[in-house]
């Protein structure tokens, strides 16, 4: 484990340089605030420095809170070492208030805390392309070293406002524009122009700027309240069932109306207080979750380094893969794609054009970056360029024998060490590769659509894909900005595997009566972006129907085959794309609730046999969440008892990032470990016995309910990651 450091130098010029040096990222743990704390009290005593700047080791300023700290006060009550001081008289009285002027050098990013110790300085000179920013809401707490007071001071309550929320971070030039930076120099210069900057504060030739005293940027009260009214109605659409953006919001109209020094108290109690919460914990645990996505034991400490991707191919240019092709461009990989013929290869292109136009006006990109990544792509209709790509990304229709005969050709036409990657989402990798002598090479890349926008990509191996494979890909991975999930080959892989339950519970419980646009509803006040049978319009009922069939032929025990998809699909009734599927769709794809569903319903339930009307009046909303999330929770014990992934961990980042589970919850099995293996087991089991085997509980499940133990130690300890 690294040691924190806060080490001094002092210079001829009466300037003292304190660094911080914790690796990897500089964190402010207690120690790190105890050694400020002592290395300032003595410079200020000291009467031959003049001034002080603050930097950080290794090129870095700093990443914010010591989050493995706030994990410690979450399980213990404390992060073991004692602070000599409360954080804000640090911030407040030591550094701002002393009697030496501060000046902060940032280099890389100031982040949470980091930004929060920057802005207690007097100034703030930093490098190009620096990152700064308030991102303390991901993790579900606030600021806790003023942050909330001093932010609106520098750059005006609105913009204060809109950063906080979004835990927006802003570059060099951007922060230096609004003023929340007083300087952007050279690499080379930062240190000379930090001390220099520093002097002409004790010497005068500076102003001495206090950001926590400073209300020329406030506005009036009436001005301010005004604002902050408009952003807890922003913040009610934008957040449910969790209260920590409110006492933000709380916590800034504090400082505004009874004083700044007051709002810093009032807030470093509420941030205390929220890191104990069970959003915080769980917010936390995701942010874990995807660091620790790409370490695999026995894989990533093998001392292999992945090989460059230089060149990649993407074959089939639908909507998936113009995606990925989008999303080679825009890791400046040069990138073939592949079509059957022209008017199909011209389709992609637009798509890809389309993709990178759309990131370019919305500010995700500059124009010229986009033009850039257009020049990567290159149109062609055969195998005659592939002689020179390291990976080639097969994207056809989920047909077997098509996919077959592609992998033929490209073990052909590839070179010898390219990798050969399939972005099926369902098919068995060993099926896939049948018919091919290079099975080390083969590998399952599956992305999520859009795959140049969502960032979830499982990894999927054989028995027989290499190792130096795996890391190659867990190398592209990280130039693609992608958090990958190794799993392993199995049908659905680990997201869709899991989550197939949550469509058929949906559809069972519409089945028994209840109205599928409640359970839209429930399911979006629980937290998901929008209900299964929105979400089934917006795939599509071909993807659906053809996906469905999949899993009956994988699991035929325990599927419930719902008649409500067929009876719709086979009216054409096909989802958004087709403007009717269980709602209808009009103008701007705006969905209405459809009247005519009614009789699909009917028919369905008929079918189903399983409508009663007093049953349906007895379900609460709780019962709708835990009929279509309890067959979740028990899909995910058998696949973690498979070790089809390698960690509960790496399921719970996946369920975020793939199927849009609440992060506040913590992911699919850290949330059913909060709920209890033994209530998930009793409930489905009462349903088994009602309704069949949909519900039956699985026997990881069981094992975990009879012994009390977490389902996230699912197997058992001693097994491997691989």
């Amino acid at each position: 484990m690294a040691i924190a450091k806060v080490t001094v130098e002092k210079g001829a010029d009466g300037v003292a340089v304190v660094t911080v040096d914790y690796p990897p990222v500089n964190a402010l743990s207690n120690e790190v605030e105890n050694g400020l704390y002592r290395t300032f009290t003595q410079l200020h005593a000291d009467r031959e420095v003049k001034a002080i700047v603050l930097r950080g080791a290794n090129g870095k300023f700093c990443g914010g809170g010591d989050i493995r700290g706030f994990q410690k006060i979450q399980e213990t009550g404390s992060t073991g070492e004692t602070l000599l001081v409360p954080g804000f008289t640090l911030v407040n009285d030591i550094i701002e208030g002393g009697p030496k002027p501060v000046v902060a050098a940032i280099e890389s990013f100031a982040l949470g805390g980091g930004l929060e110790l920057a802005m207690a300085c007097n100034a703030r000179i930093t490098v190009p392309k620096v990152q700064v920013g308030l991102v303390e809401l991901q993790l579900g707490i606030i600021p806790g070293l003023g942050g909330t007071q001093r932010l609106p001071r520098l750059v005006g309550l609105q913009k204060a406002i809109d950063m906080l929320l979004a835990s927006k971070t802003l570059n060099s030039d951007e922060a230096l524009k609004i003023g929340l930076v007083d300087g952007v120099v050279a690499y080379a210069d930062l240190l000379a122009a930090a001390r220099k900057w520093a002097l002409d504060i004790y010497e005068g030739r500076r102003s001495w700027q206090r950001s926590l005293h400073r209300v020329d940027k406030i506005g009036s009260l009436p001005e301010a309240k005004d604002i902050l009214n408009n952003a807890r109605a922003k913040v009610k659409k934008m957040y449910a069932n969790v209260s920590y953006p409110f006492i933000l919001l709380d916590v800034i109209e504090k400082g505004i109306v009874n004083g700044a020094v007051e709002g810093v108290k009032v807030e470093g109690k509420a941030c205390q207080d929220l890191i104990k919460s069970p959003e915080a914990k769980a917010l936390m645990h995701v942010f874990f979750s995807e660091r620790s996505s790409s370490k695999i034991r026995g894989i990533t400490d093998q001392g292999l380094t992945p090989h460059p991707i230089r060149k990649a191919a993407v074959v089939g240019g639908a909507l998936m893969g113009s995606g990925i092709a989008t999303a080679l461009a825009l890791s400046k990989i040069p990138v073939l794609i592949k079509e059957i013929d022209s008017k199909q290869l011209d389709a992609a292109i637009q798509r890809i054009h389309g993709n990178l136009k759309s990131r370019a006006a919305s500010g995700k990109i500059t124009k010229e970056e986009a033009n850039h990544a257009m020049g990567l792509v290159q149109g062609v209709l055969d195998y005659k360029e592939f002689y020179n790509v390291d990976i080639v990304i097969e994207a056809a229709t989920e047909n077997v024998p098509l996919k077959q005969k592609l992998f033929q050709e490209l073990e052909q036409a590839c070179p010898s060490h390219c990798i050969l990657a399939t972005n099926t989402s369902s098919i068995d990798l060993e099926i896939v590769g049948a018919s091919i002598r290079s099975q080390e090479r083969l590998i399952g890349v599956h992305f999520f659509s859009p795959a140049h926008v969502m960032r979830l990509l499982e990894i999927v191996r054989s028995n027989k894909t290499s190792v130096q494979i795996i890391v190659d890909l867990l190398g592209l991975a990280k130039s693609l900005k992608k958090v990958p999930v190794v799993v392993k080959s199995s049908p659905g892989f680990a997201v869709n595997r899991v989550f197939f339950p949550y469509g058929m519970g949906a559809h069972f419980l519409a089945d028994l009566g209840v109205d599928p646009y409640r359970i839209d509803s429930v399911i979006k006040g629980f937290g998901m972006p929008m209900g299964p049978f929105r979400m089934s319009d917006l795939g599509g009922l071909q993807t659906g129907t053809l996906v469905g069939k999949i899993w009956l032929q994988a699991y035929p025990e325990r599927v419930y085959a719902s008649p409500l998809m067929p009876l719709l699909y086979n009216d054409n009734r096909l989802g958004e794309s087709a403007g009717k599927g269980y709602y209808n769709y009009y103008g701007t794809r705006k969905e209405q609730p459809a009247p005519e569903l009614k009789k699909y319903l009917e028919e369905s339930r008929r079918l189903a046999g399983l409508s009663s009307p007093y049953k349906v009046r007895n379900i609460t909303d709780q019962e709708i969440v835990e009929m279509i999330f309890f067959p979740v929770i028990n899909e995910a014990c058998r696949v973690l008892d498979e070790k089809v992934v390698i960690t509960s961990s790496d399921l719970d980042i996946a369920s975020v990032l793939g199927m849009a589970f609440p992060a506040y919850r913590g992911g699919i099995v850290f949330w059913a470990d909060h709920i209890g293996a033994e209530y998930v087991f009793s409930k489905l089991l009462e349903w088994s016995n009602l309704y069949g085997n949909f519900f039956k509980p699985s026997k990881p499940l069981e094992a975990c309910a009879t012994r009390k133990i977490p389902m996230a130690q699912i197997p058992l300890a001693g097994a491997s990651r691989l």
